[in-house]
């Protein structure tokens, strides 16, 4: 535990790899996954293999509910905590952030903070690991509410997947057009702006040229004056994965990989299978 008593709870569409969750003690606020037999917990009692599974058949998504966001807290104050950080995916393609944020604002027992990371996936998480590793080294509760903010901006994740037809049927195309179909062949890198929302970061022909195109985005973002924190998810795409470590490595080179994996079933669910991306956590 941290000298600040403050516990961290990140919902599970933040995707902080589990031996980070395991070394900060951070608990995670579980999305449902919605098909017509019944709901399933995220990362709990349903996998990223099994969605893939069952395509073309697309669940819906919904937030964790209040009685489960009460219960970490209760379960953290418990544990000895005083104090508690959540943080949560976009506002802008979630309704996660005012959920926890209107039972946080009613929470008594400890003193809460909860985040709009305004970005989704790692983009995310690397947002909470940042806070975990700074209250490791003694921030205080107050500099972490006023400086954790600040760093929104800082942290960024670019990805490209293999349709948008899953993204469409979801919902969350945002300002992505429905119109850049694959019959033109045409492969958008997509990011979130700053208010949180899917834009076109940038567009190439094929697929092989939009990973280029993220990889030289991602170094752009990183910049060649500072450390950074990188991170490499897939969605069914590990092999991309692995062969994009090599070059993302030597094209950042102060970047520090912090995290590498399969996305979560949630955001599967939004993004279908063959998803490549790259976060950045500026330093």
């Amino acid at each position: 535990m941290n000298k600040e008593k403050v516990a961290i709870l990140v919902d599970s569409g933040c995707d902080v790899p589990q031996e980070l969750r395991e070394r900060y003690d951070m608990r995670v606020l579980p999305l449902k996954i919605l098909y017509p037999e019944g709901e399933y917990l995220d990362q709990v009692t349903i996998t990223a293999r099994e969605v893939y599974r069952r395509f073309p058949e697309t669940p819906k998504t919904s937030l964790p509910d209040g009685e489960t966001i009460l219960n970490a807290l209760d379960q953290a104050y418990a544990d000895g905590y005083t104090r508690a950080l959540v943080v949560c995916i976009s506002s802008g393609l979630s309704g996660t952030y005012a959920m926890v944020n209107a039972i946080c604002r009613d929470y008594r027992k400890m003193e809460t903070f909860v985040l709009d990371s305004k970005n989704i996936s790692i983009g995310s998480g690397m947002l909470a690991i940042l806070a975990a590793r700074w209250l490791e080294h003694g921030v205080t509760w107050q500099a972490l509410q006023e400086d954790l903010p600040r760093q929104i901006s800082r942290s960024k994740v670019f990805f490209c997947v293999d349709t948008l037809e899953y993204l469409r049927k979801g919902g969350r195309l945002g300002l992505v057009a429905a119109v850049m179909g694959t019959a033109l062949k045409i492969k958008p890198i997509i990011s979130c702006n700053s208010e949180g929302v899917y834009y076109i970061a940038g567009k190439t022909l094929g697929r092989r040229q939009s990973l280029e195109r993220m990889l030289k985005m991602a170094s752009d973002f990183a910049g060649t004056e500072s450390p950074c924190a990188l991170a490499l998810m897939n969605g069914d795409a590990e092999k991309e994965a692995e062969a994009m470590r090599e070059p993302l490595l030597r094209k950042i080179p102060l970047g520090k990989l912090l995290a590498q994996g399969q996305i979560s079933p949630a955001l599967v669910v939004h993004t279908g299978p063959g998803l490549l991306g790259i976060g950045v956590l500026q330093r």
